[in-house]
C-alpha cells in the first residue's frame, strides 16, 4: 500500500525567462516500510522535493498525499499539527535543542502535542541506536554521530507514517556515516518504519531498498537497489 505519493508536482521560481523549474512534474509513490533513497546533484530538485514531501513549502501546482491524505488541503496551522504527527524529519544539522538533554529533546515533539510518551517504544529505540548511557548528557557533550543517533530517536518516538531524511550523514566522517545509516536501516526495518533520505552520495544510497534519481526537477531513474 501507497503510504506516501505525489501527483505531477511542480514548485517553480520566478517568471517568464527567468523561471527556475525546481521541481517539473514528479509523480511517484512509496510504499510501506519501503526505504527510498533520492539522489542527485546540487540542484537537482532533490532537496526542494523533500520540503515539498514534509509539507515545510507548498507546491506550484500538484499534490501529496500521506496516508491518502492531500497535505496542502490543509491550511497553514492545521498542516503544522499533521506534520508534527505524521512526518519525522531527520535533518543535517541536527537541530537538537542545545539545554535539554538527550531525553528530553527525544520525547520533545510527543510533549508539544501533549501526547503521552510510551515509554517502552522510546526505551526500545534507545537500547538499539546505543544511546542508554546517554540520556542524560547535553547535546554539547555528543559526538556528530552520536547527536544524529538522537536525531533519529527523535524522528522515531512519535510513531510517524513517515522519516525524512535530508542529507543525514553530511557532517559525518565516512565511517560515521556508514554506522549511522545502518542503524536507521536497522531501525527502520525493526519498527517496520516507512523513509525516505535524500542524498548525493552514491554509496550511501546502496544501503536503501530503492533509488530514485532526480535531475533539472525530474525523475530521471527509478530502481530497486536488488535489481529486480
Amino acid at each position: 500500500m501507497a503510504i506516501l505519493e505525489t501527483e505531477n508536482l511542480k514548485k517553480y521560481y520566478g517568471s517568464g525567462e527567468t523561471t527556475v523549474r525546481a521541481l517539473d512534474g514528479v509523480s511517484l509513490s512509496v510504499e510501506d516500510g519501503e526505504f527510498a533513497a533520492i539522489v542527485g546533484t546540487s540542484g537537482s530538485g532533490k532537496s526542494t522535493l523533500l520540503h515539498m514531501l514534509g509539507g515545510l513549502d507548498r507546491p506550484t501546482e500538484g499534490r501529496v498525499r500521506v496516508e491518502g491524505k492531500d497535505i496542502f488541503s490543509l491550511k497553514d496551522d492545521a498542516l503544522t499539527i499533521f506534520r508534527r504527527r505524521k512526518i519525522g524529519f531527520v535533518f543535517q544539522s541536527y537541530n537538537l535543542v542545545p539545554t535539554l538533554n538527550v531525553y528530553e529533546n527525544i520525547v520533545l515533539p510527543i510533549q508539544l502535542d501533549g501526547n503521552r510518551v510510551d515509554k517502552e517504544h522510546v526505551g526500545s529505540i534507545i537500547q538499539i541506536l546505543g544511546l542508554k548511557g546517554k540520556i542524560k548528557s547535553l547535546p554539547s557533550e555528543l559526538s556528530g554521530g552520536q547527536q544524529q543517533r538522537v536525531a533519529i530517536a527523535r524522528a522515531l518516538a512519535s510513531k510517524p507514517a513517515i522519516i525524512l531524511a535530508d542529507e543525514p550523514t553530511g557532517n559525518l566522517d565516512s565511517k560515521t556515516s556508514l554506522d549511522v545509516l545502518g542503524l536507521l536501516k536497522t531501525t527502520g526495518e525493526r519498527f517496520r518504519q516507512t523513509m525516505v533520505m535524500i542524498t548525493h552520495n552514491e554509496e550511501i544510497a546502496q544501503m536503501a531498498d530503492r533509488i530514485i534519481r532526480i535531475e533539472d526537477g525530474r525523475i530521471a531513474g527509478d530502481r530497486n537497489v536488488s535489481g529486480e
